[in-house]
């Protein structure tokens, strides 16, 4: 199948300048490494100067280097050696965090792409209807709920996390109408989670899902928010998918903190206030 970006590039270089055109078929020849390179690195290895990589960007309608880079990994797919990040053996710390962020940063934006912002509006009207939510997950995405119950917390809620499948079950029972379960899974196919999910509907909770579409969990969930990563976990734990789901704890609680009232201000900085006492004061702090 053609790769539409890259059909872009061709389609651009005959109104491209000299210079443009040496970047642009380094770039067509070099992808896989174009991708984790700096701007200085592109020049030197295509042999212009930093100031035509730039205008070779705009040419393409994209803002600058960076936004060329993500667009260049999301439409380019890299054979990942370690997980999704085509680490090698001899790549030294250097190598590891361009590849690690780059890669990253172009499947959050692919992500945040693909997010229907209805299904964020429906989950964040369910949630100002409760006062209780619980988030439920495991290994990684157990992680991802406790950091959501700390931000309900602060978002006067009664918030916990749970991320044994016993206490799931056992609290999930306990659930009311109009109580919210936020559940959390990379794969979206976890028998227990699947298990504790049907217990809360049975109570006459809603059931918000963070998973890929297609896929038990979601399709089980009341409010299903798709987020598929492209993630393999035979060597590495979930890595760029558990921030991928950060921040759509952070869409949903934004969300809710929008409809406070003025008194809601307040309500943070007596927080803010109370664990003043914590931190160190000055510029050792």
């Amino acid at each position: 199948m053609p790769n539409p970006f890259i059909e872009t590039i061709r389609k651009a270089m005959p109104s491209m300048r000299k210079s443009e055109v040496k970047v642009a078929t380094y770039v067509l020849n070099n992808m896989d490494s174009v991708v984790h390179m700096r701007i200085v690195d592109l020049a030197q290895e295509a042999q212009v100067s930093e100031p035509t990589i730039v205008r070779f960007c705009r040419a393409l309608d994209l803002n600058g280097f960076q936004a060329f880079k993500v667009r260049l990994a999301q439409s380019h797919s890299i054979t990942p050696s370690l997980g999704q990040f085509e680490i090698k053996q001899d790549d030294d710390s250097s190598d590891i965090v361009k590849k690690i962020f780059d890669t990253s940063i172009s499947q959050i934006v692919k992500a945040r792409d693909d997010i229907d912002p209805e299904q964020v509006r429906d989950a964040v009207n369910a949630l100002l209807k409760s006062t209780r939510v619980e988030f439920y997950g495991f290994g990684a995405s157990g992680a991802v709920a406790m950091d959501a119950m700390h931000k309900f917390f602060r978002l006067q809620f009664s918030a916990v996390a749970y991320s044994d499948p016993h206490m799931q079950s056992m609290s999930a029972v306990t659930l009311q109408k109009d109580d919210v379960v936020v559940a959390i899974s990379q794969s979206g196919r976890t028998k227990d989670l699947l298990h504790a999910m049907e217990v809360a509907q049975e109570q006459g909770a809603h059931v918000i899902s963070l998973s890929p579409p297609d896929t038990p969990v979601s399709d089980l969930a009341d409010l299903p928010i798709h987020v598929h990563i492209n993630e393999d976990t035979d060597v590495f734990t979930p890595m760029t998918s558990r921030i991928a789901h950060l921040l759509v704890i952070d869409c949903l609680a934004v969300g809710v903190a929008q409809h406070k009232g003025p008194e809601f201000d307040e309500h943070l900085a007596k927080i803010k206030d109370s664990i003043s006492s914590l931190r160190l004061i000055g510029p050792e702090a």
